[in-house]
């Protein structure tokens, strides 16, 4: 090792802060903002963790999903809703406002949900009826990743003015955020509320769904033994349809809250980072378990925003990785370890 290359690591070494004090001076503000992070970390973990749950498969090319998601509400908000972007605020109103959000949201599940189906389609339903190992689908979704990235990337803004390539779409922001109270001396603003309520209300209806109703049952039927689940009647290739559906449509809502908190983050990559700290509180949690992949989802966001308040933001990221790393060495099988496929009804 050369002494300019030693020296970068003392420079970057030297770069480390350690803050205690900004963590307890603004505890609660860092674990609010922290809710709001893990919240849709929390949805797009969920759509690793079924699919996992019930294939033993790790989707990658889940993060393009989400990206696909954010681009859909774009599109609704530019094309069917008529707002201009400019990057300033629209004042519309509360209940107009709620409605336009809404009707986002549902065009985003809508392109996000049909691209999963689609995915599994075109790119894991041929290799499941060869019987290809393990490894060829994980190859697979990696491989779908990186080919969805490039199609936004290059082939969008040819067949869509305007839309895709190397730059971030000029945002457009329904939601100026504004302090609505305070708790612990900590600030709450719109933006956070619409994103935890949004979330917990989604995952709520997700676990319910898996729970207590019939596909759901045939989702845990699927996961725990497919050959006995497709004996007893149980349509294998429809439950795994429905589970990269379920998935497909979190991740699209998941799309537009965060297009809510980072509105100039609608980009070809925007998905990369954010489905690895996704795919990160999945396992956290218990990759193959719903309530594991929301708890982890919450823990990672909080987490995170205690590193950064600590060491930095520039350790943001690594904090969280580390944080994951940290927990797989004490229990390898995340903080729940329950399969999907074991789940209690």
């Amino acid at each position: 090792m050369t002494s300019d290359c030693l020296g970068e690591y003392v420079c970057t070494a030297a770069n480390i802060n350690f803050n205690v004090d900004n963590l307890l001076n603004g505890f609660w503000q860092f674990t609010i903002d922290g809710l709001s992070w893990g919240a849709i970390y929390a949805l797009v973990a969920v759509g690793y963790t079924l699919v996992f749950g019930v294939l033993r498969l790790i989707n990658f090319a889940h993060s393009e999903i989400f990206m696909l998601g954010m681009f859909g509400a774009y599109f609704c908000l530019d094309v069917i809703l008529g707002f201009t972007p400019s990057g300033n605020a629209y004042s519309r109103g509360i209940g107009l406002t709620v409605l336009y959000l809404a009707v986002a949201m549902l065009f985003a599940m809508l392109v996000s949900g049909s691209a999963a189906v689609g995915l599994e389609f075109i790119a894991y339903r041929p290799l499941r009826k060869r019987n290809a190992r393990p490894l060829t689908f994980l190859i697979t979704a990696i491989g779908m990743s990186f080919v969805l990235q490039e199609f936004v990337h290059f082939i969008l803004p040819r067949l869509i003015t305007g839309y895709g390539g190397s730059n971030a779409q000029q945002p457009i922001v329904l939601v100026q955020p504004k302090t609505q109270f305070t708790i612990f001396g900590a600030t709450v603003s719109n933006v956070t509320i619409v994103i935890v309520v949004a979330a917990l209300v989604l995952a709520l209806l997700t676990d319910t769904a898996i729970n207590r109703t019939k596909f759901g049952r045939g989702i845990r039927a699927v996961a725990q033994d497919p050959t006995t689940a497709t004996l007893m009647g149980v349509s294998r290739e429809r439950i795994i349809m429905t589970t990269f559906l379920i998935g497909g449509l979190l991740a699209g809502a998941a799309a537009l809250l965060y297009t809510l908190k980072v509105p100039q983050g609608i980009i070809y990559s925007g998905g990369f980072l954010l489905g690895i700290k996704a795919f990160s509180a999945a396992v956290l949690g218990g990759i193959g378990n719903l309530r594991g992949a929301l708890l982890g989802g919450l823990l990672l966001g909080i987490m995170e925003n205690y590193g950064q308040a600590v060491f930095g933001t520039q350790w943001r990221d690594v904090v969280a990785f580390v944080l994951l790393v940290l927990v797989l060495l004490i229990r390898p099988t995340g903080i729940l370890g329950e399969s999907l496929g074991k789940a209690r009804a």
